[in-house]
């Protein structure tokens, strides 16, 4: 009976530990390009196990689209790169220079946010080394 419990215990942890890995996927997003965007701040998801950055952005025309931006772990990002809950407001003016989605929907992997006065909030894809554009890739 013990032998059981131990065997079922080690599948069920073992298969839990393929879904952890499997949502920390970057495939969605086209890590040979990079974007710009200007924009507002709309909102800031400080949840795990991704934080997620929603930034309003006007066309020409004056008309609002929502891109939604992700990027790490709330720990990973402000033990290493100083960010927390309330690091950006909403309507507060930003560039954003990320990685976009591959199906071309608003949004992509983050890479720096730029406020009006300069500061810059970094993440681990601010590396150039995550970068493999046409460039690098030859």
């Amino acid at each position: 009976m013990r032998r059981l419990r131990v065997l079922v215990t080690t599948a069920l942890l073992l298969g839990a530990g393929r879904q952890v890995l499997a949502h920390h996927s970057y495939v969605m997003f086209d890590q040979t390009k990079r974007a710009t965007v200007q924009g507002t701040v709309h909102a800031l998801e400080w949840t795990n196990p991704h934080v997620w950055v929603w930034v309003s952005v006007k066309d020409v025309a004056g008309a609002a689209t929502i891109y939604g931006f992700e990027s790490n772990a709330p720990s990973e990002l402000s033990r290493f790169f100083g960010w927390h809950k309330h690091v950006l407001t909403a309507g507060e003016p930003v560039t954003v220079d990320y990685s976009p989605l591959k199906s071309g929907r608003p949004g992509g992997a983050l890479r720096t946010i730029t406020f009006a006065d300069g500061r810059t909030l970094r993440t681990p894809r601010s590396n150039d080394k995550y970068f493999a554009g046409p460039a690098e890739a030859k």
